[in-house]
């Protein structure tokens, strides 16, 4: 980027690099600046939901900024955070160099941290804890998220974790 003409170099997710203007355009990028000792980093988003989820994806132990552009360059803020609500590992393992326990620290470690409007969309079929819950069996047991989401529709609103479980695999067998 050229700042005044100065130019700085700046990391930005994929989702952001495709939405940028044209070589020489205006544009404005919320930045995040990383001080270390042999350097000084610039990581820049087109909004600030961006910004914000990048800040919440480095605060966990083990996810750096190069996994967090990662993140974000495989899923949008509000993907990952309806992937987080519904505890839904499979959709982060999709993300080049997320692996199944990296997904699994990270929907523990970001439930509750994302902005309450990019959880789980108007008209959703997840209306409890205990339907994430046996929506995130499903998902662990292999079934897709489109075949979890079916299933659960069917159950009753106050079904417990167990027996929903029990009672949606037995409609996937059908």
């Amino acid at each position: 980027m050229d700042v005044g003409g100065v130019g700085y170099e700046v990391d930005v997710p994929m989702s952001t690099f495709y939405n940028l203007p044209h070589l020489g355009e205006r544009t404005t990028l919320h930045i995040h600046m990383v001080v270390r000792e042999d350097a000084q980093l610039l990581y820049g988003f087109l909004t600030l939901e961006e910004r914000e989820t990048f800040r919440q994806l480095i605060r966990i132990s083990g996810v750096g900024p190069r996994i967090a552009l990662a993140v974000l360059s495989g899923m949008s803020a509000q993907e990952l955070a309806q992937a987080v609500s519904q505890q839904q590992p499979g959709r982060l393992v999709k993300v080049p160099g997320i692996g199944k326990k990296t997904a699994e620290r990270l929907l523990l470690e970001l439930k509750g941290k994302l902005a309450p409007d990019l959880g789980v969309p108007a008209g959703s079929v997840v209306t409890s804890d205990a339907q994430a819950d046996i929506v995130q069996a499903l998902v662990a047991l292999g079934y897709s998220d489109k075949d979890a989401a079916a299933a659960i529709k069917a159950l009753p609103a106050d079904i417990g974790v167990s027996d929903g479980i029990r009672a949606a695999l037995k409609s996937l067998v059908k």
